[in-house]
């Protein structure tokens, strides 16, 4: 060996002839965006280390040795102290290199058993793991704003909308509880994804397993696995988990950017239901009255980042033979920013709907208008006992005749209604305002406030048992 590859660090630089390239280097290193797999590296180098010490890999001296190391090195990363390289390439090199100083041989020892393959494998399962369960514990904070401002409106009449259209009128909080439903649904899908995410490739190896006596077990157990990758090959190369994170992901975020347009809108002066804190908002730099609701529409924008990811990582594995390929590099990046952008959306939409301003004079106008209670009116004629298509044209006709003379339904005089069914009585003035509207809907998932409020109630113990508050759960992330 020439004396400039000895002095190569390169793990593999016995086998070439010349060192790689600089360019090379940079194009191939990954330790600018993978060092925030260092402390879930460091967790799983330990459990690795003490299995291999418990089946009689290890020694007592170089166990001891490696745990005073990584020791060391945890705390060098954890106050910026660590020095990386990229002439290592990633971050388990880089931390090999360092433990290698501190411990001596015992630092060589600790990649018995062991490839990078398996290694990073399993420290994007335990980073991702961390950050589902902060996730999670942000969508569920999120939730509880949405509960508390529905609680609030649960009689607050707005109207409700098909096709952009006034249809019925609806509760301001049965709105909001909608939402709800939908990031309860994503917390579901986060909490399945993580079953999966959380098992064990470590013990795979560069994809064929092992020929020493591990105990895989043991390191799941060490490490609060559920279970193991069972396929050597799948365990090194599938990155599954990854992809399912992402759709899961995008699904949330489709719910924030449905929400972020809803909004965009009901803040317009056009429309005025509700209004943003300043904090949330901007303004013009040529118009002095504007005040933007930037982050919904920022949020709104960064959806459709989240959706890249998930469609790159899906063009990133496609076309992949069995086992580990060095595409798998690109995983990280678009996996990170996911994570990043989603914990970071949640964050700011929880403390934003927390400071809404309900315009409810504004939704009880809107909801006035365009004849929202006209299937009331239906209803009602079919409750005395007409044909519900026989009302529905009946009730057309009126609305067609309300429309002519400018006037609502509910200000229809009762002889005039009473020209397009003989069955319509005194008594239909009660169905036709608006709170008798959202009051008959009592039944589960209806919009009366009654339902409401029982809904409220029914999301806060099932948010009781959830992740707390959107505070970090430990994340692994350096």
């Amino acid at each position: 060996m020439t004396d400039q590859l000895a002095k190569k660090s390169e793990a593999w630089s016995a086998r070439f002839s010349e060192p790689v390239s600089e360019l090379v280097k940079r194009y191939t290193a990954s330790v600018s965006f993978d060092l925030r797999l260092a402390l879930a590296d460091i967790e799983g180098s330990l459990a690795h280390a003490a299995m291999l010490h418990a089946v009689g890999l290890l020694g007592d001296a170089d166990h001891a040795a490696i745990v005073r190391g990584m020791a060391t090195i945890r705390g060098e990363i954890e106050r910026g102290e660590f020095t990386w390289s990229i002439d290592l390439e990633d971050v388990h090199l880089n931390i090999e290199k360092r433990l290698t100083e501190l411990a001596g041989d015992a630092g060589k020892r600790l990649h018995t058993a062991r490839s990078r393959n398996d290694q990073v494998a399993t420290d994007i399962r335990l980073w991702l793991r961390a950050a589902i369960d902060d996730v999670r514990g942000a969508l569920a904070a999120l939730q509880r704003a949405l509960v508390g401002l529905a609680e609030t409106h649960a009689g607050t009449i707005m109207p409700g909308f098909t096709h952009l259209q006034v249809a019925q009128p609806v509760t301001f909080g049965h709105h909001l509880l909608a939402y709800v439903e939908m990031f309860a649904r994503d917390a579901e899908r986060l909490a399945d994804c993580r079953r999966r995410v959380n098992r064990l490739p470590l013990g795979a190896a560069a994809l064929a397993g092992t020929s020493y006596p591990i105990d895989r077990e043991r390191v799941a157990r060490a490490l609060g696995f559920e279970g193991l990758c069972e396929n050597s090959l799948d365990a090194v190369s599938d990155r599954d988990f990854a992809i399912e994170f992402c759709a899961a992901a995008s699904l949330v975020m489709v719910h924030v950017s449905r929400l972020s347009e809803e909004l965009i809108l009901w803040m317009s002066p056009r429309v005025g239901f509700i209004d943003l804190a300043d904090r949330f908002c901007t303004g013009s730099s040529i118009m002095p009255q504007k005040k933007n609701p930037d982050v919904p529409e920022l949020a709104r924008g960064k959806s459709g980042r989240v959706f890249g990811h998930l469609v790159g990582l899906l063009t990133l594995m496609k076309g992949q033979p069995l086992a580990y390929n060095k595409d798998n590099q690109e995983d990280k990046e678009p996996l990170f920013d996911t994570a990043d952008t989603l914990l970071e959306t949640l964050r700011i939409f929880t403390d934003m709907v927390a400071g809404i301003q309900v315009r409810p004079e504004r939704m009880r106008r809107a909801a006035a208008e365009g004849f929202s209670t006209a299937t009331d009116l239906a209803d009602y004629l079919v409750r005395k006992g007409l044909p519900f298509r026989d009302a529905h044209e009946a009730v057309a006709r009126a609305v067609r005749s309300a429309a002519e003379r400018g006037v609502d339904l509910s200000e229809m005089p009762l002889d005039a209604l009473r020209e397009f069914s003989p069955l319509i009585d005194a008594d239909v003035a009660a169905v036709l305002t608006l709170e008798g509207s959202v009051a008959a809907r009592d039944h589960v998932g209806g919009t009366a406030p009654r339902q409401v409020r029982a809904a409220i109630a029914r999301h806060r113990a099932r948010l009781s048992a959830e992740p707390g508050g959107d505070a970090p759960s430990g994340s692994v992330e350096a």
